[in-house]
């Protein structure tokens, strides 16, 4: 008998399974599709927000706490299960910015170690950018972990713990008793439980519209490419004008990402392709002769502020929500996780929930 439904494959629904089933409950996993193949694997994977000072402090209460407990996390899915995540300190370099007192005075207040180069310094440090326009910040302690390789590290320890998984089962309806949620219904049949956590990202919205809710979660898709360099082109996280770039340990190097609003459209586009490929070059010239491996495209769960609803149901007692983590989703999945697993199991957790509900 399963006490919990979690609907979702991704990052969030993975890492929700693994702390309700740590908290002692038994709990079955349902994913439309498979294991960590939407915005969970489409995304670059740095543990922080682009620019973290310009979000509310809802976001950055479930980005700090993560940021705490992932090297933890990290290691012990190791241990469990032999999976290197590739988890990297390689830090976040903004060229083109400068600290102004607002930045520094958040940066004292949210204990968040940062660096002011000058133009000079930058050059030092990543001798491959071709341009240093200006001071630099430099965010040390940023890291980064590989998306797929953290998804099977976590589907694995789900199964060693016991959890459930159903993929490629398309969750239809919710069944409800009084007010109260008693399990889903897939193409395949029904699954009861007391208790049910749609952290079904960009889809989560339709499929609690028929509840009497319209979820303030809207799709939002990210364009990347991906050069297959050598290793040590570049040592940091590099963030420029709104694009990334993403040094991985094998060199490989990530660009990313648009932001369209295009619906459920994930195709790739030739002009998206092309704008990130001359911004690339023209900040990295070594990038010129290196061929482009791959070009993909993620539908991330878009909501205002980045703001995710962590929340039950208010009309359906034992269905919860836990989505719209937009841009940062892997860096608050961590945390959200276990804020709502502690609410789930009504017990106290390390911030309020309240900036998280529905209102």
């Amino acid at each position: 008998m399963t006490d919990c439904i979690v609907i979702g494959g991704g990052l969030l629904g993975l890492m929700t399974a693994r702390a309700l089933s740590a908290a002692g409950a038994r709990v079955t996993l349902v994913e439309r599709g498979g294991i960590c193949r939407e915005a969970s694997w489409a995304g670059g994977g740095i543990l922080s927000p682009l620019v973290p000072w310009e979000y509310p402090e809802a976001v950055h209460a479930l980005v700090s706490w993560s940021q705490q407990v992932y090297p933890g996390l990290v290691d012990e899915l190791r241990a469990e299960t032999g999976i290197d995540t590739q988890w990297i300190r390689s830090g976040l370099l903004m060229t083109g910015t400068d600290a102004d007192p607002a930045v520094r005075a958040w940066a004292q207040s949210h204990d968040c170690r940062l660096q002011v180069l000058s133009a000079a310094d930058t050059g030092k440090l990543e001798p491959q950018l071709a341009q240093h326009p200006g001071a630099a910040i430099l965010l040390p302690d940023v890291a980064q972990v590989r998306n797929p390789c953290l998804g099977r590290a976590l589907q694995e320890s789900l199964l060693q713990r016991g959890v459930s998984l159903h993929t490629h089962t398309e969750v239809t309806g919710f069944i409800t008793r009084n007010g109260a949620v008693q399990g889903v219904t897939t193409r395949g049949g029904e699954l009861p439980a007391s208790q049910v956590v749609v952290a079904g990202g960009a889809w989560s919205a339709p499929m609690l519209r028929g509840t009497g809710i319209d979820l303030p979660v809207t799709p939002v898709r990210g364009q990347m490419i991906q050069f297959q360099a050598h290793p040590g082109l570049l040592q940091h996280i590099v963030l420029h004008r709104g694009h990334y770039l993403i040094p991985r340990k094998d060199g490989l190097v990530l660009v990313g990402s648009t932001l369209e609003h295009v619906g459920y459209d994930k195709s790739v586009t030739a002009a998206a392709r092309e704008q990130l490929l001359q911004w690339a070059q023209a900040l990295v010239p070594a990038l010129g002769g290196v061929p482009v491996v791959r070009q993909w495209a993620g539908l991330r769960p878009g909501s205002q502020d980045g703001v995710p609803v962590i929340d039950e149901h208010p009309d359906i007692r034992g269905l919860y929500i836990n989505t719209g983590h937009f841009r940062n989703g892997v860096v608050m999945a961590p945390a959200s996780a276990q804020l709502l697993t502690d609410r789930m199991q009504q017990q106290q957790s390390f911030t309020d929930t309240g900036p998280y509900t529905l209102e």
